[in-house]
């Protein structure tokens, strides 16, 4: 199943349905599917050719979105670029990508003018919503295609690259094919409470489309649902759109989820509508959550995923929250839920030995969610398949209900505000100042990013350093999003017999230190 294919299938329920909402303007079903075969037709005439890579810059956008379905049309392969990175970053993702075309928007001309001199396999760059002098508008390269759409197959199940940073700051590309995000489709619509029978969700997508708010817009597709788009975030927008929409389903991490809570507008907000909040990527205080179940509503929904695996690794629908007798099931709910109907998830030790219920161990997961593998990297492929499971990385047991729980990351990845940080990436960064002459990057836990990500390091002799121009400085490098929110500065690290920092200790020092935890 091609991506585009669920945007069709949703059109054969009613083509004049409402499809994509933003800024109070609507699409149909029938205006999406045109602009579509359009893009298709205009990537075919600028040489695309069936399996190339197509990049996506843009912030939550219809336009953007709906260049996804003209990239699948076309028989090519979506590679979706996250606008938060540096231009370094990104540059990098898309030479590995190998991208031939790039749709963008103007407000990102500056990130994109800085790195296409730098990308010899980029030949077309296409402005979204302006007109740079050395790209093309949309308008000009869809009249290129010609008034004839374009739907053709690749004849390759591959549907999309995703990037993903490594332990070593090395990016690799993901790749997930249209079996993978059909089966995360079916799980989803298998796993969670919709409209009744012929009934059409409504979803609000407020985070990113090119993380997990966009891969759950396929279920609502196929159920022929409109899709309410939000450019940037904004809790009050947020509740106006629930109540103005009747949003049946959302999305947002714990960090925005939080913001909802202390809005003091949210006791008089109409959020009855709602059927199925989801919430992931990253940890939720089991304190917040219990508040949202009673503020927002019984329907809040766990889902736990990553990259290789999108989204429904293990699921946890509203009704898991509550024991038989409506009371709040506490001790649930710091678990992942349980294992999704079409993943078998294990518990494995380091020699491979699949280990009984609630022993710890690695989180391994087999079937058809799991990603082909990474682009052009068979040595990461075969590192993340040993054993003829795939590898989350994920510290975890199984307790004797099935409920997964995570306890660690084993690669020290900290996820905060929603997003993937890699602990070496940023220790890098640190490490690249003058004063710095160790440093150690770990994750706590916050109630309102998830995670909040801390430096501890030590100084080279006879210098000193100020936090806040520390901050500045990993900022410049590497963006806000993997800056530190928290520094310590310490005399030594405590280190293994065989001299590598242990993380755990730092941790467990800083907790023990601070109230309340």
């Amino acid at each position: 199943m091609r991506l585009v294919d669920h945007l069709d299938k949703g059109a054969s329920l009613d083509p004049d349905a409402p499809c994509l909402v933003c800024d109070g303007e609507t699409s149909t079903y029938a205006e999406v599917q045109q602009l579509s075969g359009r893009i298709a037709a205009a990537l075919v005439a600028d040489g695309v050719a069936p399996g190339d890579k197509v990049a996506i810059l843009s912030a939550n956008d219809p336009t953007a979105f709906t260049c996804v379905f003209g990239i699948s049309r076309a028989g090519a392969v979506w590679c979706p670029v996250n606008p938060r990175n540096e231009a370094a970053e990104n540059r990098e993702l898309l030479d590995l990508f190998g991208c031939s075309v790039l749709f963008f928007q103007a407000s990102f001309a500056p990130l994109v003018d800085a790195i296409r001199g730098a990308l010899p396999q980029l030949r077309t760059v296409v402005c979204l919503d302006g007109d740079p002098e050395w790209a093309r508008r949309l308008d000009e390269f869809l009249a290129s295609g010609g008034a004839e759409p374009v739907d053709r197959d690749s004849g390759d199940d591959l549907a999309l690259i995703v990037g993903t940073g490594g332990t070593t700051g090395t990016p690799k590309g993901v790749m997930l094919t249209g079996t993978t995000i059909e089966t995360m489709t079916a799980v989803t619509l298998m796993s969670y409470p919709w409209p009744e029978r012929g009934g059409r969700p409504t979803y609000l997508a407020l985070a990113p489309l090119t993380h997990a708010a966009g891969v759950l817009c396929f279920p609502v597709l196929c159920l022929g649902g409109s899709i309410v788009i939000m450019r940037s975030p904004d809790v009050g927008g947020f509740l106006d759109h629930v109540e103005r929409y009747r949003v049946t389903h959302t999305f947002l991490p714990p960090t925005l989820i939080y913001m909802v809570l202390d809005h003091p507008s949210l006791p008089e907000r109409d959020l009855s509508s709602l059927q199925c909040f989801w919430y992931g990527a990253a940890p939720m205080s089991v304190s917040r959550l219990e508040d949202a179940l009673t503020r927002i509503g019984p329907v809040m929904a766990q889902l736990f995923g990553q990259t290789e695996a999108p989204m429904m690794i293990s699921t946890m629908a509203p009704e898991d929250h509550f024991e038989p007798d409506g009371s709040v099931a506490r001790a649930r709910l710091s678990s992942a839920g349980r294992p999704s109907p079409l993943v078998t998830v294990a518990i494995m030790a380091e020699d491979g030995t699949l280990l009984p219920r609630g022993e710890r161990g690695e989180i391994v997961i087999r079937g058809s969610l799991v990603m082909r593998g990474y682009l052009d990297n068979e040595a990461a492929t075969a590192e993340a398949s040993r054993y003829g499971w795939h590898h989350t990385g994920d510290i975890g047991y199984l307790d004797e209900d099935r409920f997964l729980f995570i306890v660690d990351r084993a690669k020290d990845m900290v996820i905060t505000g929603g997003f993937n940080v890699y602990s070496t990436e940023v220790e890098q960064a640190l490490m690249a100042h003058p004063a710095v002459a160790d440093s150690a990057v770990i994750g706590l836990p916050d109630d309102k990013w998830g995670e909040r990500l801390t430096a501890v390091l030590t100084l080279r002799p006879g210098t000193s350093l100020d936090p806040a121009e520390l901050k500045s400085f990993v900022k410049a490098r590497i963006g806000s999003v993997k800056t530190p929110k928290q520094v310590e500065i310490w005399e030594d690290l405590p280190r293994s017999k065989v001299g590598k920092v242990l993380k755990t200790e730092i941790k467990k020092y800083i907790l023990d230190l601070e109230p309340g935890r």
